[in-house]
């Protein structure tokens, strides 16, 4: 079924900010250029434009851990309102339903802080998904949700709180936010060295430079698609906002996918 928000992105943005944004609410790539998809790759950054449960998962935590102040019985309400509407924005395929779920079981272990039954539940469901469809075993979208996932929960039962100084807020965002890329990227590196035959050597410090710039651009991206569907001049100014975040990564991954030995391949 043709997405209607995909036609008002390439309306109201350009390239390659147009095809970024498209790759990250929706997983489409097709008319990225191939210059920023290999660049993407170089930078081990090519997770933000995959329904592979990776960047859902990311979002997911970083949406619970940044409204744990408003207790925890209402942070987890809004992220389980978050991931429903992400589901329903984007539509529900096969492969972000897997994400969705992989992204409830990092939620779980996020919010009981039971790290062991966390994992014992995303096993179970693993389980439960290849049961249903055994070909998901050979699927990257489900390898990398799973692995993901794992990550993610295994460094997710800090329950520590965000301090009432702003400065410590900061970062501790920092901080949560390398731990959980890192995670991320350490558990799927194998899925990645197997399929794409590089390293991404600069990739910590490239996640660790954008992964706090998807959040908002999502959230601007999803404001400007909703108005652009009302009417397509309501959605110019959101998706100017939306154009710097944008341009933030495409400048970032470009210029580190550059640098000397950023990358091996074999």
């Amino acid at each position: 079924m043709h997405n209607p928000f995909i036609t008002i992105i390439n309306s109201l943005l350009p390239e390659p900010q147009a095809s970024l944004l498209n790759g990250i609410l929706f997983g489409v790539k097709t008319s990225m250029s191939p210059a920023l998809y290999q660049a993407l790759i170089d930078t081990g950054t090519l997770h933000i434009i995959a329904l592979s449960g990776m960047n859902i998962s990311i979002l997911i935590t970083l949406v619970g851990k940044t409204t744990l102040f408003l207790g925890r019985k209402f942070s987890g309400f809004l992220t389980i309102v978050f991931i429903i509407l992400f589901v329903w924005f984007v539509g529900a395929s096969p492969s972000l339903i897997r994400a969705a779920i992989m992204g409830f079981l990092s939620l779980f272990a996020l919010y009981s802080g039971r790290v062991n039954w966390a994992i014992l539940t995303l096993f179970l469901a693993g389980l439960i998904m290849l049961l249903f469809n055994f070909d998901f075993i050979k699927d990257l979208s489900f390898q990398l949700s799973f692995l993901a996932t794992l990550g993610i929960i295994l460094v997710s039962s800090d329950k520590k709180k965000f301090r009432k100084n702003p400065i410590d807020n900061i970062i501790y965002s920092i901080k949560e936010n390398f731990k959980i890329t890192l995670a991320a990227q350490i558990f799927t590196l194998p899925v990645i060295l197997i399929n794409f035959h590089r390293l991404s050597i600069i990739a910590p410090i490239a996640n660790l430079l954008i992964v706090w710039a998807i959040q908002p651009i999502m959230i601007f991206g999803f404001i400007t698609g909703i108005l652009g569907l009302i009417w397509l001049p309501l959605g110019v100014l959101s998706a100017w906002m939306v154009w710097t975040g944008l341009t933030y990564i495409i400048t970032a991954v470009e210029w580190l996918g550059k640098v000397p030995g950023a990358s091996v391949e074999f």
